[in-house]
């Protein structure tokens, strides 16, 4: 009996074994061809974990702590590119000029800050006490002028993660900043001509760094600072996780229109955690847009400038009857509550200004708001709280945590969707930087809308960057000569901020006598005496410049955005914009190339044949077509219909209601 058992035994250890041999083999050869490690054995005994794939973009918020990564630079160098220049048909001009103001006395020479002063910085692959030189000898340049800082070198140097680079420079990571894909939104439609395309197999040029804001020696205390870096309000909530898709080096207007459109179709805010009444208000305005009545002849607007003008007008519509803004109370001057109306950021201060004090829009009522306006100054922020020559701007970056922390913790609003339905207007350049974690969610309206550096179509607003002169009339000397009587080609003056102008002028200045392309306006004295008439009429000859020419060069600076756009419409000449990845604005309605001409930057060589290749009867459609675009980019002391302030007002509950969510 027990011999019987023992040899039962023996046999169905045999088995085992030879069961347990054949798993062995199967597990050793999986692990072979599918783990990655260099050999079997190392597979099967390693203690040793798989590496991580490259992280693109992680932009998420924890606890109110920043993934380092985000730091990363998007610049991408040295890529072929395709590049289109775009013009439409137009339609014959019929109007006069306007009445020009002679006694204009300010300073429009170049349209950009000058209480600013630069540091000695550069991008990816060149040193970064480099920058200063690089500038000063391309094109004959003078001495370092004081600009504005670039958003990219911003986000490169100053660590805004948290984390300490040491002094070494980062490898800048390719990231996606746009396509952030996720809304359950219909196409909108579109009246969109076929642009002339100039193909051309020039590399791209990668963004230079440039100057920071230099203004006072210490940072100046506010309320919002007591609540310190430990605060224990509610934390900024965590950024929802979107899919990626690599943005190639340079992105035409055409391919950003098909990235509103794929954005329109799939972006998704969050659903609301709780519902509430303005949701449902928000699906029926969206519902009416989709099926707005075919619009015919309106006298107000004119068909070709609009991408769907029938949408446009229904949602213009709907606005006026059903909007409510809550505006926060939070916060103290001069950062929060202190609009700045004069000089080149002076968009975000007119539209706080008049939202403020709107009693249309307006509402002391939270439960009836569709939308919540965070009414703080990017420009005011950057003056205060920046420590002159620190290049550090963790502070101004906090500053903007506590006063979220501090209206999350004091209203539900917030909470209700993780910003969703709140807004910022801001024209400062480092605005991007400083909104694109502590605010991701929400709708950002920003002078600086670079497709490149966190721009989200169907979400954020390019806002006009407008170089107010007098706040106490902001029309002044508004107008130009008509189409028949502008003897200039092609005009442009500014100082050599950034990479591309000194470009420009090196392939153009006392070039071609069709071309005046000049650095700073030669003062032309006046007939008067003294030193201030003669420097009076050397304003004067800027704008009177911009009033007799066809086409009004608007070249980038250290950033995309330029206030030589509005100005070419103020002046009613057409805009030439050359600044790669620049989003222009209103552009979710407006039809940009049906009245404005688009350069690529390595195209600058080529600029003269581009503009005589529009033949006279489209570019007097196009002059035509600006005058009729002008009353969208005006600031009126009291805002009119269908002004600035209505149209960005406008752009943001546009997207809002294409982003809504029911519960």
């Amino acid at each position: 009996m027990g011999y019987e058992i023992r040899s039962l035994f023996q046999g169905e250890t045999k088995r085992l074994l030879w069961l347990m041999g054949i798993m062995l083999t199967v597990i050793v050869a999986f692990q072979y061809f599918e783990l990655p490690y260099d050999h079997v054995l190392s597979s099967v005994f390693s203690t040793g974990k798989v590496p991580a794939p490259a992280v693109e973009n992680n932009s998420l918020v924890t606890g109110g702590l920043e993934s380092k990564s985000e730091i990363a630079s998007d610049a991408v160098n040295g890529l072929n590119s395709t590049g289109t220049h775009n013009v439409h048909e137009m339609a014959n001009d019929t109007r006069t000029s306007k009445a020009e103001d002679a006694n204009l006395q300010a300073d429009f020479d170049d349209g950009e800050d000058i209480h600013e002063e630069p540091t000695n910085e550069k991008l990816e692959g060149l040193n970064k006490n480099s920058t200063v030189d690089t500038v000063q000898n391309a094109g004959n340049v003078p001495g370092p002028e004081k600009g504005r800082e670039s958003e990219q070198s911003f986000i490169q140097r100053n660590d805004i993660m948290g984390g300490d680079s040491g002094g070494v420079g980062l490898s800048p990571i390719p990231v996606s900043p746009v396509m952030d894909l996720s809304s359950n939104i219909t196409l909108q439609g579109a009246n969109i001509s076929t642009p002339i395309t100039i193909h051309s197999n020039s590399s791209s040029t990668d963004k230079d760094a440039t100057p920071a804001l230099d203004k006072i020696e210490k940072p100046a205390q506010s309320s919002l600072n007591t609540l310190g870096e430990n605060s224990s309000g509610v934390d900024v909530p965590k950024e929802n996780k979107k899919p990626e898709i690599p943005t190639p080096a340079v992105i035409t207007i055409a391919e950003m229109k098909n990235m509103l459109l794929q954005n329109r179709a799939s972006y998704r805010s969050m659903r609301p955690r709780w519902s509430s009444a303005v949701d449902q208000e928000m699906l029926y305005a969206r519902s009416q847009i989709e099926n707005a009545p075919l619009l015919k002849n309106d006298h107000e607007l004119y068909a070709p400038l609009y991408r769907n003008v029938s949408r446009f007008k229904r949602s213009y519509e709907l606005m006026e009857e059903t909007l409510k803004v809550y505006v926060y109370k939070e916060g103290q001057r001069p950062i929060l509550h202190e609009p700045v109306l004069k000089g080149i950021y002076a968009s975000e201060g007119w539209f706080m200004k008049q939202l403020e004090a709107n009693k249309q829009f307006v509402t002391k009522d939270s439960r009836k708001a569709h939308l919540f306006y965070l009414p703080f100054s990017s420009r005011m922020l950057e003056e205060t709280l920046y420590v002159q020559n620190s290049h550090n701007h963790k502070n101004l970056i906090q500053y903007l945590r506590n006063y979220v922390n501090l209206i999350s913790a004091k209203h539900n609003f917030w909470n209700r969707t993780e910003g969703a339905d709140h807004f910022l207007v801001a024209c400062h350049d480092w605005a991007p930087a400083e909104t694109r974690i502590i605010m991701a969610n929400c709708i950002r309206a920003l002078c600086n809308s670079d497709v490149k550096e966190g721009f989200v179509f169907g979400k954020d607003v390019a806002l006009p960057e407008t170089y107010v002169l007098s706040p106490q009339n902001p029309l002044r000397a508004i107008g130009g000569k008509p189409a028949s009587q502008r003897s200039i080609l092609a005009f442009f003056a500014g100082r050599m901020h950034g990479y591309l102008r000194p470009i420009l002028l090196h392939h153009w200045e006392n070039k071609d006598p069709d071309m005046k392309i000049f650095g700073q306006m030669p003062m032309v004295k006046g007939k008067g005496k003294g030193k201030g008439k003669g420097k009076r009429k050397g304003k004067m000859d800027y704008i009177q410049h911009m009033k007799s020419s066809k086409y009004c060069i608007c070249a980038k600076g250290y950033e995309v955005n330029s206030p030589r756009v509005v100005e070419a419409i103020f002046y009613e000449c057409v805009p030439v914009i050359i600044s790669d990845n620049f989003v222009p604005p209103f552009f979710e309605i407006l039809n940009w190339e049906s009245f404005a001409v688009f350069v690529l930057e390595k195209d600058i060589p080529n600029l003269k044949n581009i503009l005589l290749s529009i033949s006279e009867k489209r570019y007097r459609r196009m002059q035509m077509r600006v005058k009729k675009v002008q009353q969208h980019f005006l600031w009126h002391p009291q805002p009119v219909k269908y002004d600035i302030f209505h149209m960005l007002l406008h752009s943001i509950w546009y997207n809002r209601v294409f982003l809504a969510r029911a519960r």
